[in-house]
């Protein structure tokens, strides 16, 4: 059997093999097909873990990690802490069809380092409660401030743009994992490319009939030629001041 019968590829076996001469993480791997332990033949079902070595699956048994106990990701703290206070710990792993990626699905750590860890979270989840919250309204008022920055960069490059329809063009562009390019190393640096890109774009949607096109089923390049004329003189009348 090989490892891809149970979605394990080489370059992540090759890691794993590299992680236990270097001392790096273990890698154990949960997996999507049925398998078997190499060394006892114990069947081990589509979910069950598994760890690779010289290249042949063994059970957590065999591999003598069938003492750990599994911890979700999720909780940061609790998985740090539990990681510093186990001896021996393993990161878990399942292969993702969709994103053709490994990802990380928990820790198996020491039972007792675990509890350890537990009981410190609990003892000081009210810190760490008013640290995020603390945390959470500094990166608001980043955002907030980046935004009214925007703004006054678009009022000065388009005098001629209504203070609403600036706001709505930062508010837009800005909108925090949108992708947008707001959120650009280009617009954070204020490149007049990416600030013009942003206003074009508001144009376009709210000052000429580029959606009516569209919903028509315009291809989209046609619909922005279609509409160039009057995006430009839209933004020849902002320029001005």
């Amino acid at each position: 059997m090989t490892a891809q019968d149970f979605a394990i590829e080489t370059p992540m076996k090759s890691r794993e093999n590299e992680a236990s001469e270097t001392g790096q993480d273990i890698v154990v791997f949960s997996i999507l097909r049925d398998s078997e332990c190499s060394e006892c033949g114990a069947e081990l079902w589509k979910g069950n873990m598994l760890k690779m070595e010289k290249e042949k699956p063994l059970c957590l048994e065999c591999a003598d990690l069938d003492h750990l106990v599994f911890l979700p990701s999720g909780d940061m703290a609790l998985t740090r802490r539990s990681r510093k206070y186990s001896k021996l710990s393993a990161v878990v792993v399942r292969f993702s069809r969709s994103r053709r990626r490994y990802e990380r699905q928990g820790l198996l750590v020491e039972a007792d380092a675990l509890e350890r860890a537990q009981k410190e979270c609990l003892s000081d989840e009210d810190q760490r409660r008013i640290a995020r919250e603390r945390a959470s309204t500094a990166r608001e008022r980043a955002d907030q401030r980046y935004i009214e920055q925007f703004v006054e960069v678009v009022r000065s490059s388009y005098p001629g743009c209504p203070e609403a329809e600036a706001v709505a063009i930062a508010r837009h562009a800005c909108q925090k994992y949108s992708g947008r390019v707001g959120r650009s190393a280009a617009a954070k640096a204020f490149e007049t490319e990416a600030i013009d890109l942003a206003v074009k774009a508001h144009v376009r949607h709210t000052h000429t009939d580029y959606d009516r096109l569209l919903s028509k089923g315009f291809d989209r390049s046609d619909a922005r030629s279609a509409v160039a004329r009057k995006l430009a003189a839209v933004i020849e009348q902002w320029r001005r001041s």
